[in-house]
């Protein structure tokens, strides 16, 4: 198993993808197009970023590309949730996971500092 792998925060970035995963599969055909599919994106960006910091030389860069990625993904769960896409029950679930990450980033974030 790879280094990265083993990372706290590559593991919650990953949980979160899975859980997004299924309740992007839930969603209308027209949400799940469009909010759903950014939505993948910006976790797998998220991942990507949490992989190159660790291997990169540039790990603030990537640690802040990751923050951002975390960001955007808070505001469209936010907006499925508005949206009556997803329940208060899972927007908690994915809040929680949402928040999981982004302490573990800023954290790394002061660590590199």
């Amino acid at each position: 198993m790879t280094k990265s792998i083993r990372l706290p925060v590559y593991k919650s970035s990953y949980d979160l993808f899975l859980y997004s995963f299924k309740l992007i599969g839930n969603l209308r055909r027209d949400y799940k197009y469009t909010v759903g599919e950014k939505l993948k994106d910006e976790i797998m960006d998220l991942m990507m970023n949490v992989y190159r910091a660790n291997k990169g030389k540039e790990k603030r860069k990537h640690i802040e590309k990751a923050i951002e990625n975390i960001e955007v993904t808070r505001i469209l769960f936010r907006l499925l949730k508005d949206l009556k896409q997803i329940s208060l029950n899972h927007f908690a679930i994915v809040s929680k996971k949402i928040e999981e990450v982004s302490r573990q980033l800023f954290g790394w974030l002061k660590s590199v500092s």
